[in-house]
């Protein structure tokens, strides 16, 4: 079993550790407030209507679109999109 790392995978997206969790952090925070979001819309369909969707595409475009995708120094590929 391989070693914990706390730093290849924020190394391997161009980031340090603490830059890694805030940005986590953060997409936790949109993530939960879209899902009650979601959730009030399926109460009442006529508020939030395309906060759920337009969040996601927010938080995809945030992720993949804008974000340095590298493998670690010494890793064998990156298993993440380009």
């Amino acid at each position: 079993m391989e070693r914990w790392s706390f730093t290849a995978h924020p190394a391997s997206v161009g980031e340090t550790y603490a830059q890694h969790f805030w940005s986590a952090c953060k997409f936790s925070a949109s993530m939960i407030s879209a899902g009650f979001a979601c959730f009030v819309h399926g109460l009442f369909p006529f508020v939030f209507v395309t906060t759920g969707s337009s969040t996601v595409k927010k938080l995809y475009d945030r992720m993949v679109t804008h974000r340095l995708r590298e493998p670690p120094a010494g890793s064998k590929g990156g298993g993440a999109p380009a």
